[in-house]
């Protein structure tokens, strides 16, 4: 038996969801031209969770929000914020090893990873489109990583030995965010976005600055540009992460969080433009062929 019929989101959702894609690939291009000048994941993931986490709890304050937290909250608050620091961990060891837009594409298959964990999790079996769709994500996905190595002129494992581990960290990222925005939804999705944010950031601050610790103290840029990049992926994460808790739990995260997947090709236009960096055609290809179809899944009428 079938439930009603979902309507296709608004004008002015759509267009959110895209200004989010924009303002997070352009946080990752900001983030690969701190880190060419020393910075380090950590560092870099400190400085954008933390100082996001100080400003939107001044607007709590100024706007006098108030913040009752039930025993659910208390447990799963917590839970969604150590996620969310571990992705940026991982998500930004990939953008530091990896061309920026085939790091986010990598990444960019979190849909698939959030309807397997609400199947997993809380047994929402996943639609037939995204079944269907699933392999042309992954074809596209081989094509884009050149997992054969026909484009770079290596062997497969030459192009491996280049690629493994910064796809292993995007890969990584997408699980943990999946299932962080699934748990958002089911269990998070009545506390304000603005204290939800304010809540995640602090524990994905405290995650990395463990991570700094361990690795003896603070990597900071050594010239302007780094400090430029690092201050701009600071308020462009920033904005976005606001924005994108606040918005997708109403319009539900597993179909609609797809049509964010335009982010790589932002990253990839990005990228080009400003650190010169470049792919084959084939891969351009590829990358077309993974946002294509989640494109196609996140505008379906439902």
């Amino acid at each position: 038996m079938s439930g009603p019929a979902r309507r296709a989101i608004s004008g002015t959702a759509f267009a959110t969801l895209l200004l989010i894609a924009l303002m997070m690939g352009a946080n990752h291009v900001a983030a690969r031209i701190a880190f060419n000048d020393g910075v380090d994941v950590a560092t870099a993931v400190v400085f954008r969770s933390v100082i996001t986490a100080c400003v939107i709890a001044v607007i709590l304050m100024a706007q006098r929000v108030p913040v009752n937290f039930s025993a659910r909250h208390k447990r799963m608050l917590p839970l969604i914020g150590l996620l969310i620091g571990i992705q940026s961990l991982f998500l930004y060891s990939s953008v530091a090893r990896l061309p920026v837009a085939l790091a986010l594409l990598a990444f960019n298959t979190y849909p698939i990873w959030t309807a397997l964990w609400a199947w997993l999790v809380y047994r929402q079996a996943p639609e037939r489109a995204l079944l269907m769709a699933m392999p042309v994500i992954l074809l596209g996905l081989a094509l884009a990583l050149d997992v054969f190595g026909a484009a770079s002129g290596l062997d497969a494992a030459g192009q491996w030995a280049r690629i493994g581990a910064g796809v292993a960290f995007a890969l990584g990222a997408a699980g943990t965010f999946g299932l962080a925005l699934v748990i958002t939804q089911h269990e998070a999705a009545d506390v304000d976005g603005r204290v939800r944010t304010a809540t995640t950031m602090s524990i994905a601050g405290l995650v990395a600055l463990s991570a700094v610790a361990s690795q003896g103290g603070f990597h900071l840029p050594q010239q302007a540009a780094g400090w430029w990049g690092l201050t701009a992926l600071t308020l462009l994460y920033g904005t976005a992460f606001t924005i994108m808790f606040t918005v997708l739990p109403r319009l539900g995260v597993v179909g609609n969080s797809a049509i964010m997947n335009v982010e790589p090709v932002c990253a990839l236009v990005l990228a080009w433009l400003i650190l010169g960096q470049a792919i084959a055609p084939v891969q351009v290809a590829g990358a077309l062929l993974v946002v294509g179809a989640v494109m196609v899944l996140g505008l379906r009428k439902r």
